[in-house]
């Protein structure tokens, strides 16, 4: 993507639908005069006045101990520099952002337009009362140490300046595990650190407190080695002042055991690697290009541990790995301070969980087969779900253990159980499907492309790395809306009705006559159809030219949807091919299925669709909690069609045990875990929370997942196709771009398992 392009695109998210990245929503029912009594004038008085007669009541009665301040006066705003206050609000907007996404933590970001120190800190110690937390950001060294000094000083709430604290967390971790790994001791490990400012001081500071030895530490600025006969130190730089004999950075790492890059880029050379100890670990983590480039240091060194701050090599040093999590636990208890002791907690709780057993639904996210603790894992991915059950109540633990709790938390495992609870999966599965399709993007054909916006989702795909699109249409037409959206890539454009295709339509004919002349198709039919862009997509992906297919977005799903299957086939096992839709509710993603084919499914094709939607799930890196709906409840109701949702469930119980589905059950049952176990403790999914809803109709199916899409404004995915033998996706007609770009990560994922020859799951999502 060219600089022009990427800055136009990054302009447009920030500006539409709406500007920004964040917003303020009730909390409370607000619709009636009554709800806004209370909630105003009169009823809120009476926190008003509990809070004057005992302030920590705030916590009780107001947001406050879920609420984090994100401020900044703009004077280090990440590779921009000093670019002001107001200009750093975007960053401090998608740090509220990260902070939301990953635990559920609400933010204010505080733009403070002063660079004078004692005006900055009188500032924020004047809007405290209204935190739960105070986030420091993108502030210049030496002024952040100060800042942060007396904020932790003069305030009872946790302050921490994340560019500092979070690179150290995260690093620290790295190396405790990269030491390990190395068969070190890190108290006679030999460091250099590379930079001198905020971040590289606290990380020093934090590798001290983890066991390495002051004397073995080495710190070099733009200058050259830190030395003590320096007279014009700052008073951070003179603590890590060394008197030894060197001078430079190459002379520094002779015989080092690890180097911490926190500089710039291409500064640490391949003759200065292969100088280091034996096994050496470096830290590259200069952004966006580290101070050696990761391949080139593989290459140079055989034996190097290697990490940087990139997402595209192993071991990223990415600070989403803590300081979401560290504020969660704080927040929990109601720590005064983050202090040394909970950083280190968090230090160790990531280094511990990078050496258990990887869940299955990390190495999908990453494209993975089985990711192991090693040299290329030394710490969690930022994707993994274990981080917001396992990080905060390591710091909550410290945070109580170390005396700045005001909260004490007794049942660790509920703690636990509500802080998985509190995030939704919908935004975590539709990234990992992003992520695990930019793994091994495959080609798919965009069978619809001279319509604008699907030729838009296959730019998007493209430049993203999801997928490689193959454009089906009119090529004229294609390549003015190319110019339009300035579309500059060397893509694949195929007019199937053009002279330069006959002889791939006759021989995709010849093989189709082959197959169903017995059916009553002629050659002469066949040839006919070819001219057709689904049959001659379909056709394309069968003979392995492409492969996957997206297509519907113009024309009716029925319309589409029989052509498709006639030429593609189903999955071996499968009689029936059924579709789930993806509802990205406030719950979580939540299957819906079958939602486009089968009108008046029987016992035995409602079996079929469970054992699809189960499959599907966990292809998903989702564990599937199925309901089999009805209007009645374990055999309330004496008539056909629960009767034989009844009969589906006994089967899938008796012959398929380790499909988690119960019903037939009424769908507020099935989503009310609690009232389900109250009134049907007996029930297979008791104490499960329901993920997949299988309808015992395409009425009542359809009618549902269009509703909820609409009355509640949710992101969607599919209909996604289940039974086919080859990758094919139908479309809604005339959905959005953003429903293409999420088919097409669908559609490349199923590519990736189709690819499979020893896979346990089905040859396609539908395989049986």
């Amino acid at each position: 993507m060219s600089k022009s392009k990427k800055k136009s695109e990054a302009l447009l998210y920030h500006q539409f639908p709406n500007p920004g990245k964040i917003q303020v929503v009730p909390t409370k029912k607000h619709s009636t005069q009554k709800d806004l009594s209370l909630a105003y004038s009169p009823g809120v008085a009476e926190p008003c006045l509990a809070i004057e007669k005992n302030p920590d009541d705030a916590y009780k009665y107001t947001s406050k101990g879920n609420l984090v301040a994100v401020i900044s006066n703009g004077t280090a705003v990440l590779g921009l520099g000093d670019i002001g206050a107001l200009a750093g609000k975007p960053v401090m907007e998608g740090k509220g952002l990260l902070f939301k996404i990953f635990a559920d933590i609400d933010v204010f970001d505080i733009e403070v337009d002063t660079k004078n120190v004692e005006e900055f800190i009188q500032t924020v110690k004047n809007i405290a009362p209204t935190f739960g937390g105070i986030n420091l950001e993108d502030i210049k060294a030496p002024e952040a140490f100060e800042i942060e000094r007396r904020l932790k000083e003069e305030l009872d709430i946790p302050v921490m300046h994340d560019d500092q604290h979070g690179t150290a967390i995260i690093s620290a971790a790295a190396l405790k595990n990269a030491v390990e790994i190395a068969g070190k001791d890190i108290s006679k490990v030999r460091i250099v650190v590379n930079g001198a400012g905020a971040a590289a001081i606290s990380c020093s500071r934090l590798y001290i407190a983890l066991g390495a030895k002051k004397e073995n530490l080495v710190m070099c600025d733009s200058k050259g080695v830190i030395k003590k006969d320096n007279p014009n130190l700052s008073e951070q730089k003179a603590e890590f002042a060394t008197d030894k004999d060197i001078s430079t950075l190459e002379e520094a790492v002779v015989g080092c055991d690890v180097l911490i890059g926190l500089s710039v880029a291409n500064v640490f050379t391949p003759k200065m690697l292969k100088s280091m100890a034996k096994d050496p670990i470096v830290f590259a983590m200069a952004n966006p290009n580290p101070e050696i480039d990761y391949k080139l240091a593989v290459k140079t060194r055989k034996d190097v541990i290697m990490a940087t701050g990139r997402s595209d090599y192993p071991n990223q040093v990415n600070n989403v790995l803590g300081f979401p999590f560290i504020f969660r636990g704080a927040l929990d208890v109601r720590a005064t301070k983050i202090n040394e002791e909970m950083k280190l907690a968090a230090v160790i709780a990531l280094a511990d969980l990078a050496k258990e057993s990887v869940p299955e639904q990390v190495n999908i996210t990453y494209g993975e087969t089985n990711i192991q603790y090693g040299k290329e894992y030394i710490i969690p991915k930022p994707f993994d779900h274990r981080l917001i059950t396992e990080i905060p109540p390591a710091v909550a633990k410290a945070a109580i253990k170390s005396g700045v709790a005001k909260k004490v938390i007794k049942d660790w495992q509920a703690y636990k159980d509500g802080l998985a609870d509190r995030l939704g999966t919908s935004s975590k599965l539709m990234r990992m499907l992003t992520s695990r399709a930019k793994s091994n993007p495959k080609s798919v054909i965009f069978a619809e492309a001279d319509h604008l916006s699907v030729l838009k989702a296959a730019q998007i795909v493209l430049e993203d790395g999801i997928a490689k699109p193959i454009l089906l249409g009119d090529k004229e037409i294609i390549k003015e809306l190319m110019l339009e959206l300035n579309f500059e890539a060397d893509v694949q454009i195929i007019d199937p009705k053009s002279d330069s295709e006959r002889e791939r339509r006759h021989r995709f004919a010849d093989i189709y006559w082959e197959k169903s002349k017995r059916k009553g198709i002629s050659l002469l039919d066949a040839r006919k159809w070819m001219r057709e862009r689904n049959y001659f997509a379909a056709m394309m992906v069968n003979e392995g030219e492409a492969d996957a297919l997206v297509t519907g977005y113009s024309r009716s799903y029925p319309s589409v949807a029989k052509p498709i299957i006639d030429l593609i086939g189903k999955a071996d096992g499968v009689y029936k091919v059924a579709a789930t839709n993806i509802m990205m509710t406030g719950r979580g993603p939540m299957f819906f299925s079958d939602t486009a084919f089968n009108v008046d499914p029987s016992e035995e094709d409602l079996v079929q669709i469970a054992r699809m939607t189960n499959r599907v799930m966990k292809i998903f890196g989702i564990e599937p909690n199925l309901a089999m709906l009805s209007y009645s409840n374990f055999g309330s109701a004496k008539f056909e069609s629960p009767s034989k949702c009844s009969k589906a469930v006994a089967y899938l119980h008796k012959h398929y045990p380790d499909i988690c589905i119960d019903g037939e059950i009424q769908a507020d049952f099935a989503l009310d875990m609690e009232s389900r176990g109250e009134k049907f403790p007996f029930s297979k999914i008791h104490n499960k929370k329901v993920n997949g809803l299988i309808f015992p109709d395409l009425n009542s199916a359809n009618i549902s997942y269009k509703l909820i899409r609409r009355l509640n404004n949710i992101e969607t995915i599919g209909p996604v196709v289940m039974g086919l033998k080859k990758p094919v996706h139908i479309l809604q007609l005339g959905c959005s771009v953003d429903e293409i770009v999420n088919m097409v990560c669908v559609a490349v994922v199923d590519a990736q398992e189709n690819a499979k020859k020893d896979t346990d799951y089905f040859t396609t999502f539908g395989g049986s």
